[in-house]
């Protein structure tokens, strides 16, 4: 389907969107980068199973979405969104925002209000904000590691996709899910473009959320892994909560950045419980 924004970006993109349909509460799930809606795999079924009306979507260049050659910037990534959920017309809807996921749900706020959603989850996301500057001494990315991502990224993406999702996975240098596992979100990485994935790499690491983050007043669940090495708890996780105003921090134990999948039960359980509230 088409996403079309209630404040139209420079220009429209068909995304893949799945939607299970239904009258329960809409659940919008936004995954990582560089992986796919799939990647949700083990949260969309117990989410119907409760009763929610769950909806998945590919990020504009990844997946099963359109692959143009702009538009990875933050404000285009969240009108997006904007356009899915007014498509669909969801309303009392909650956002799971994971990882580069959760810029999207704090930008869409800041650029197009609360008022279809109910509540917000940022899932070891990358907000407040990543890069490491003279102002966010506090960020948990550096300049030159950035800089080094990239480059590698662009010598050669099968190695690049192949170590980091080994440490999207691990915690303390073990692998916390199974091999094949592990292949199977290599798969969902390679369907990457890589325009896209370069230039949401370079959103992700360099968008500053302070500001977004103010705005956000809904019911809030930050859930985040202490075993995260891609993004760190201390850096994100937990400056996150301190941000939003009444908003909840559920640490899960020992798990790695990919904590959707490695501690799928915790991570389920977390948020049921705060969905049902």
């Amino acid at each position: 389907m088409s996403a079309v924004p209630e404040k139209p970006s420079s220009d429209r993109v068909r995304l893949h969107v799945e939607d299970s349909g239904g009258a329960g509460r809409p659940v919008v799930l936004i995954h990582g980068w560089p992986l796919s809606g799939q990647s949700w795999t083990a949260q969309a079924g117990p989410l119907r199973d409760a009763g929610y009306r769950v909806v998945v979507y590919d990020r504009r260049g990844f997946g099963r979405s359109d692959k143009p050659s702009s538009g990875f910037d933050y404000d285009h990534l969240a009108d997006d969104l904007a356009g899915v959920i007014q498509d669909l017309d969801l309303r009392d809807a909650t956002l799971v925002g994971f990882s580069m996921g959760g810029g999207e749900v704090a930008r869409y706020i800041s650029r197009h209000g609360q008022g279809r959603l109910h509540s917000v989850v940022f899932a070891a996301a990358v907000t407040p904000y990543m890069l490491k500057t003279p102002d966010n001494p506090e960020g948990p990315l550096t300049q030159d590691k950035a800089q080094a991502m990239a480059s590698d990224l662009k010598a050669d993406r099968e190695a690049f996709f192949e170590g980091f999702t080994r440490d999207f996975f691990s915690a303390q240098g073990e692998l916390k899910v199974s091999q094949a596992q592990c292949q199977q979100a290599i798969a969902l990485c390679r369907q990457s473009d890589q325009a896209a994935a370069l230039g949401c790499m370079q959103a992700f690491a360099t968008t500053d959320f302070r500001g977004d983050l103010k705005q956000v007043s809904v019911p809030t669940l930050v859930l985040h892994g202490d075993a995260d090495g891609v993004v760190p708890l201390e850096g994100s996780g937990r400056r996150t909560r301190q941000a939003i105003a009444g908003s909840e921090l559920q640490v899960l134990k020992g798990a790695p950045h990919g904590c959707n999948v490695s501690h799928a039960d915790a991570f389920n359980t977390a948020l049921l419980t705060f969905l049902a509230r």
